[in-house]
């Protein structure tokens, strides 16, 4: 390992890990995940989940990662839903009522903090769209929320994702996409995408646990979400080729990651080098 590259992982205090494409595919736990978690524990490096993914509520996502051996704690994951809910409520303290192109899962989580679902209803106006990575679409909101969006109401996207990964034979259309259907429609692109590369995720995990940008490792597999994230965080960035970006694609991207390891397994090892 090269002086550099040591001196950066030994200031590593933190691990924020994406979670499709770098601890899991789809619904399969890569095997190397729970002994990497176990090390980072055993360096005294704590971890936290970030994901894109605004399908599920956090306790969909606990309970999907207790399934998989991975007991995990509400404040141990970060998704879009939560950085949305607190966009609109730092951004537009009034807004109550939304139009919500998302899961039920998604849209309960929006519930539990307060807000109200609109329908697919014209006289049922809401104070601000959001369209999320939606496995439910349906075309009748599909048009509601183009109408509303054509309306010049706030229009937010949770993410920036085009596809989600998997390890299924299809294509998971992610929010990125429907929102081009949506521009294409309309005209108009979202005020706002967040979710990496979006740096509040990460700036949150900076402020709540009191740690420089330099002490946080952002670990994912696309180089234009978790890597660029790091960049715009000024974090550690490492990206895993486990799940959606090849050696080549991140060896042609115009700002290189910190790390390009195979997994976390390789991340994990590098680690504890730099730490002893």
């Amino acid at each position: 390992m090269e002086l550099q590259l040591k001196e950066k992982l030994a200031k590593i205090k933190h691990v924020a890990l994406d979670m499709d494409g770098t601890i899991y595919m789809g619904t399969h736990l890569f095997p190397f995940t729970i002994p990497f978690l176990e090390k980072l524990t055993s360096m005294g490096i704590t971890y936290s989940f970030l994901t894109n993914n605004p399908s599920k509520s956090i306790d969909d996502y606990l309970l999907k990662l207790k399934k998989m051996g991975i007991n995990a704690t509400e404040e141990e994951i970060y998704n879009t839903t939560i950085a949305t809910i607190d966009y609109i409520k730092a951004h537009y303290p009034s807004a109550k009522r939304l139009f919500l192109l998302g899961t039920p899962s998604m849209i309960s989580q929006f519930e539990k903090a307060g807000f109200i679902s609109t329908a697919d209803d014209a006289e049922d106006v809401p104070d601000i769209i959001v369209a999320a990575f939606d496995m439910t679409l349906n075309y009748s909101r599909l048009c509601r929320a183009a109408w509303w969006i054509s309306q010049n109401i706030p229009y937010i996207a949770t993410n920036p994702d085009k596809v989600c990964p998997t390890n299924e034979k299809t294509i998971l259309v992610d929010c990125g996409s429907i929102c081009k259907c949506l521009e294409s429609a309309t005209g108009r692109t979202p005020d706002i995408t967040l979710g990496k590369p979006d740096p509040n995720m990460l700036v949150g995990i900076q402020q709540q646990k009191n740690l420089k940008p330099e002490q946080i490792a952002m670990v994912g597999d696309r180089i234009y979400t978790d890597i660029a994230m790091a960049h715009n965080a000024n974090a550690f960035g490492c990206l895993v080729l486990s799940g959606e970006t090849t050696l080549e694609v991140a060896k042609a991207a115009p700002r290189q990651p910190d790390l390009i390891a195979e997994n976390i397994k390789e991340l994990g090892e590098l680690l504890e080098e730099s730490h002893q």
